[in-house]
């Protein structure tokens, strides 16, 4: 071969299982790893009662302690047991409710380290999981021990931001709830968002959060939902808007990702002669599954390949997130 010409196309398949019946039903697992903003009027149950209302299926569990920073959650066993007890379609991960608004040293410190390895185990548990973290909202007068945070806007805004760069760092995505909260706060300050101590939510506050982890989760609409969790039903629609306006908008800022998203193909090719040398450059893959376009196949990581013939062949890698495959759903996937 005197000059290789290798056209290439990519793919990103995750695998995943699930039934079919005749109903547009989607059904996910959720695990909330946080603490007391977590499971204060039942965060996790809202949630799959809402998402029920929507025609939708959530299975939920939890692991909340309350005060608990992600370090905290890093070192706990049961923590950790909870990530690996099965393969959760998302992991939603909270931090202590001031720790991501303190100075950036601070937080790339204390904050950033914990919340990206927890994230990394969501990942090593199920490549197919995704770590969403649940953006917090600012306290009702801030946090007075501190003048960068003194004000809900203040707080709210460092929460905003370290929740986004947190996200970047982990390849997670984020359930923007505090930017649902200064909505809210900005259009209707009426609506009472707060428990007396103005810090933790009231039921409005829940479901508000509820509502915002329905939209950045499917990435749809919770507008519509039967649902209100006891609220005035107009209550409850202004909160379902407020939620679906925080995160459909936004949806790349917020790193919302669907189903197979974060499984993503690449590789490298270096050509001598007839021989053609791959370099695997996947991310958030276990398998692979090479065709070089000659009729030859490969399910090695970084294979080497020697053409017969001079001619332009279509290298083809399919990442996937699976161990296992299944012959029939690679020749689908081919055809």
């Amino acid at each position: 071969m005197k000059k290789s010409n290798l056209v290439v196309k990519m793919m990103a398949i995750c695998t995943l299982l699930f039934s079919i019946n005749t109903q547009a039903q989607d059904s996910i697992s959720v695990l909330f790893v946080g603490n007391s903003y977590t499971y204060v009027n039942d965060l996790p149950n809202v949630f799959k009662q809402l998402t029920g209302s929507l025609g939708d299926e959530a299975t939920v569990d939890s692991k909340t302690n309350g005060g608990f920073t992600f370090q905290n959650h890093l070192v706990d066993p049961v923590t950790m047991t909870k990530i690996h007890a099965k393969p959760w379609d998302y992991v939603i991960l909270q931090g202590q409710s001031q720790e991501p608004s303190f100075p950036f040293g601070q937080v790339n410190a204390n904050t950033l380290p914990p919340a990206v390895a927890l994230a990394d185990s969501v990942y090593a548990n199920s490549f197919c999981g995704q770590a969403m973290y649940f953006m917090t909202w600012g306290r009702q007068v801030g946090d007075p021990q501190w003048d960068s945070i003194n004000t809900f806007y203040k707080m709210n805004n460092r929460l905003r931001n370290a929740y986004v760069r947190i996200a970047d760092s982990a390849n997670a995505s984020v359930a923007p709830v505090g930017v649902a909260w200064k909505y809210i706060i900005d259009n209707h300050p009426t609506i009472n968002l707060y428990s007396p101590d103005g810090s933790h939510p009231s039921l409005e506050g829940t479901y508000l959060a509820a509502c915002t982890f329905y939209a950045s989760v499917y990435r749809k609409n919770s507008t519509g939902a039967t649902y209100t969790a006891g609220l005035n039903p107009t209550v409850a629609g202004i909160l379902q808007s407020a939620a679906d306006l925080s995160v459909l908008d936004s949806i790349d800022t917020w790193f919302l990702k669907g189903k197979a998203d974060l499984t993503v193909a690449d590789f490298l090719a270096s050509v001598n002669g007839q021989t053609v040398q791959l370099t695997n450059t996947s991310e958030h893959a276990q398998s692979y599954v090479w065709n070089f376009g000659d009729g030859a196949s490969s399910v090695l990581v970084d294979p080497t390949h020697g053409f017969t013939a001079d001619g332009t062949y279509p290298v083809e890698l399919i990442a996937l997130r699976t161990e296992a495959l299944n012959s029939s759903l690679w020749k689908s996937q081919l055809a």
